[in-house]
């Protein structure tokens, strides 16, 4: 393993975090900390920690010894001052003496000798952080430490390949246990820089911060060349096949598969590389990759063991749905058996978690990964590859080997685990949102409010430079897409289905205003804003659709019609017409899918400032009514300017009234000639 250390680097962290007010010793443990935290054969998503023992003055105005340790919820990788909370240290080592302490009670003290008590809560660690008597400790589950201890005899064979410098030691879940046997260990032979935790991960550590990482380094290295000398024997392979379908065509039938109900949405996340299809494609997968994860911590994103599917060869879609039906069935049963034994054997009343898969292996395909917004299914899927490969590479050179059943289902119910990810469920989470004409105004505002409720939102945009722009901002998923192109539309669809398993909710926005007295306009000038303003809106809701009803999990169409649908405006006729047969289409996904939980609802918005409605276009508007332009922005009920946050609303009000379909709904500021009934 590259040892990436740089003194020119380190000196430039210590003048940086000097000028924000932080010392020498908290710069050169951020430094370490993200050398660490960036490479992902040490750790990944906010895995493993680091610790650095100093002095910090308090409220009072008094110096205290404290430990900066990584807090719940930091990644080592982007780490800041404020991710490393200080915890008062001679508390902490006051505690040696104690024989027990409940999770609870531990992490209660911990925070309550915080010096800082709107600081993160310290790691599940630190007592075994500040028990070393090292003022630099790190931790990492680095992935050729864990081939090397997760393996029958792994214990002994560790033994011999590390120095009289290192501990070996057995499984002990992480807390205040854990951290009193690393006290034992280390009373018994101080002349030890590392230790490593069986089937957990290693601990290196040195009152520089230099020398603890470059022991770290030095150790995980030596498991490499270790590992590079053993007796590889490839793991046999199953018989290649197709299927006559694509990774998209079924995502959307195991994103509905997942749900236990309509109201119940995940997002799913499509991958395939060289590792996964190695694994996934193994003869025996079926058992090593139901032995548990690679580390503990790794069951609260990925669940104990994941869904297996092997599709026949050139099977059909139908034929895959009865078989990943009848799979779901089994993997639900499996994990309710799994929580029906553990749950007796552990402390404390457990009550179980869902019992749906965040990893789904579909063979000679690819590998499905769960979570409940894009970001959680891409950790279990990062968390699946390094699953993947430290498994297959033990399988390679002997068997795979976990800590028992009760003890991986401990750390996946245990509470300190679980408040990793748990947090204030948002409305719309789960949800997936495509929105047509999104780089524009209305477009744009409707993101940002379906964004706010926890949804995945897709921007879909004809203007590619705008799109550009856009997407140098934001980090949701713009696509370039001519939604009157059914090609196009298709091959964005495919693409949302890949990244996201489907789609719920999608907003109709895109649209061209046309000018011109109906008698005079020419056929192509007509038929092309059909095509705008009418076909697009088919061409995605049709396409949207198919995946839905793939799904079955409900869903939603939203179509921006216009108030010109009920009540023309002169000279507009030629977008009017094609708004009318809009407000038809609208109705008529109504009729067609309700019973299938799909709702279709419209909008008739009226005079606001987009890319639709310019500054030119809002004088020619005015001047056909005869009124200022200010007049005719206001020209309604309310007297008041009708602005695109306030269709956003409407889209958001409509999206997330269930028993609501077949409606329109207007946001004009009040105009009695445009209601509707």
């Amino acid at each position: 393993m590259k040892n990436d250390w740089s003194n020119s680097e380190a000196i430039k962290f210590i003048k940086k975090y000097k000028n924000l007010g932080f010392s020498k010793d908290i710069a050169l443990r951020i430094y370490t900390s993200r050398l660490l935290g960036k490479n992902k054969e040490l750790v990944l998503h906010g895995g493993g920690n680091t610790s650095v023992k100093t002095r910090i003055k308090d409220i009072d105005g008094e110096k205290y010894e404290v430990l900066c340790v990584k807090g719940s919820g930091w990644d080592m990788a982007d780490i800041e001052p404020e991710g490393l909370p200080a915890v008062k240290l001679e508390p902490l080592l006051a505690m040696k003496k104690k024989k027990y302490l409940s999770d609870e009670d531990m992490v209660n003290f911990q925070k309550r000798n915080l010096i800082n008590i709107k600081s993160p809560n310290p790691s599940v660690e630190t007592f075994l952080h500040a028990f070393l008597p090292f003022k630099y400790v790190d931790h990492t589950h680095s992935n050729a430490i864990l081939n090397l201890t997760n393996r029958p005899g792994g214990l002994t064979f560790c033994k011999k390949i590390f120095s009289n410098k290192v501990s070996i030691v057995p499984y002990v879940m992480p807390g205040f246990i854990l951290a009193k046997k690393i006290n034992e260990i280390y009373l018994k032979n101080s002349n030890i820089n590392c230790l490593i935790l069986m089937n957990h991960g290693i601990f290196t550590f040195s009152d520089d911060a230099k020398d603890a990482y470059d022991l770290m380094i030095k150790y995980v290295s030596l498991a490499e060349r270790t590992i590079k000398k053993l007796k590889v024997k490839k793991i046999k392979q199953i018989k290649s096949f197709y299927t006559k379908f694509d990774a998209h065509e079924i995502a959307p039938i195991i994103r509905g598969l997942l749900s236990n109900s309509k109201d119940q949405k995940f997002v799913v996340n499509y991958r395939l590389n060289k590792t996964l299809k190695y694994f996934m494609n193994g003869k025996n997968v079926r058992s090593y990759s139901s032995k548990g994860t690679v580390t503990p911590d790794h069951v609260i994103r990925v669940k104990p063991f994941p869904l297996i599917i092997t599709p026949k060869k050139n099977s059909s879609i139908d034929e895959f749905k009865t078989s990943a039906i009848k799979a779901f069935e089994n993997y639900r049963k499996k994990y309710i058996n799994y929580f029906n034994i553990n749950k007796n054997k552990v402390k404390g009343k457990k009550v179980m978690l869902d019992t749906s898969p965040r990893v789904v292996l579909v063979q000679n395909v690819g590998v499905f990964t769960i979570g409940k917004d894009l970001n959680a299914a891409k950790i279990a899927g990062d968390l699946t590859e390094t699953n993947a490969k430290v498994i297959a590479s033990v399988e390679e050179t002997s068997t795979y080997k976990f800590i028992p059943e009760k003890d991986l289902f401990d750390v996946e119910y245990w509470s300190l685990e679980q408040a990793k990810i748990k947090r204030k469920k948002k409305l719309l989470e789960g949800n997936v949102v495509a929105i047509t004409g999104s780089t524009g105004t209305i477009g744009f505002a409707t993101y940002k409010m379906f964004k706010s409720h926890g949804a995945e939102v897709v921007l879909l945009d004809y203007n590619l430079e705008r799109l550009k722009n856009l997407q140098s901002k934001i980090k949701d998923l713009c696509i370039h897409c001519d939604v009157r192109k059914k090609k196009s539309v298709r091959k964005a669809f495919n693409q949302i289905c890949e990244k996201y398993g489907g789609v719920d909710i999608l907003i109709l926005n895109s649209g061209t205003a046309t000018n011109g007295a109906i008698g005079d306009i020419e056929d192509n000038i007509l038929r092309q804003s059909f095509e705008d303003n009418f076909f697009s809106h088919q061409n995605c809701a049709s396409e949207a659709i198919k995946i839905m009803k793939k799904q079955n999990i409900n869903g939603c169409l939203l179509f921006n019609i216009s108030k010109q649908s009920v009540n023309p405006g002169k000279n507009f006729g030629p977008y009017g017409l094609p708004k009318s047969a809009l407000l038809s289409l609208c109705k008529q996904y109504a009729v067609d899918y309700g019973s299938y939980g799909i709702r279709s609802n419209g909008v008739n918005a009226d005079r606001i400032r987009s890319g639709l409605m310019t500054d030119k276009m809002i004088k020619t508007r005015a001047k056909a009514r005869s009124v200022s332009t200010d007049d005719y922005m206001k020209g309604n009920l309310l007297l008041n300017e009708v602005k695109a946050e306030d269709v956003a609303k409407a889209f958001f009000h409509l999206a997330t009234s269930k028993k609501t379909t077949g409606a329109v709904l207007a946001v004009d500021g009040g105009n009695i000639a445009a209601s509707l009934r």
